[in-house]
């Protein structure tokens, strides 16, 4: 097992792979989209810890007052994403990866770690049955199925904003609130302008681009969230046209 992880940094940041999409030297707009972002977290106490490999192996965790989500709490780290794909799967790095973050969360004085969740697992979201192997419980929900889960270290948990929890817009568009913290986001994106262009489907992206911007969102949100006639249908990325088409036909 290797065990040689880095985090990363404002020093090595544009030289680093980003590990959800591994690429050769050639520039990538999501990469560059999403490198970009994360230039403007590290200062804020963002962490993108990676195996030193060419490999799917890493978690991104922020403090919860400074991560791009609906979600409210004292001093607590929010995990993104902790994905281990491919070859290097069950040889601990999950683990290692969920340990340093715990550690790291009682080495500053954290009141617990948090990560969104749902009573059925959902693609695009960290394994939460794995979480809860870590202590990790349900402390928050909403109406439509999704779940705060959380480990804390004091007796103190977070909650979703209010507004998380009435998943409704009265834009009846198809509507997509994005940000570029996930590489796939570009991708995705110009694929649904392209399919609604062509399809003539009106279509509202909002990017969210600041911090309030994403507090205030009307749902729960990772990175992506879409809506359609006006309600709330899914965290997850569009894996493909097929998957946007049976949004459309509800």
């Amino acid at each position: 097992m290797n065990t040689d992880f880095i985090n990363l940094t404002t020093e090595n940041l544009a030289d680093e792979h980003l590990c959800c999409i591994i690429r050769s030297r050639t520039l990538h707009p999501g990469i560059e989209a999403k490198r970009q972002w994360l230039s403007e977290r590290l200062g804020e106490g963002h962490v993108f810890r990676k195996l030193n490999a060419k490999a799917t192996v890493f978690i991104e965790y922020a403090p919860l007052e400074t991560a791009w989500v609906p979600i409210t709490g004292n001093n607590y780290y929010y995990i993104y994403c902790l994905w281990v794909y491919g070859n290097p799967k069950g040889n601990g790095y999950g683990r290692s990866l969920m340990e340093y973050c715990l550690a790291d969360a009682k080495a500053k004085g954290k009141s617990g770690v948090c990560m969104l969740g749902a009573n059925k697992q959902k693609s695009w979201l960290s394994d939460q049955s794995f979480a809860k192997k870590f202590g990790f419980e349900v402390v928050d929900t909403t109406d439509n199925g999704y779940e705060l889960l959380a480990l804390s270290f004091d007796g103190t948990t977070p909650k979703f904003a209010p507004n998380a929890k009435s998943p409704e817009i009265e834009n009846k568009e198809l509507t997509i609130y994005y940000d570029m913290q996930c590489p796939y986001i570009y991708q995705k994106i110009e694929m649904i302008k392209q399919y609604c262009e062509t399809n003539h489907v009106p279509l509202s992206l909002i990017h969210v681009d600041t911090l309030q911007k994403a507090k205030e969102l009307p749902c729960v949100f990772n990175n992506w969230a879409v809506f359609y006639k006006g309600h709330f249908e899914t965290v997850n990325l569009l894996s493909d046209t097929n998957h946007l088409n049976r949004i459309l036909k509800k």
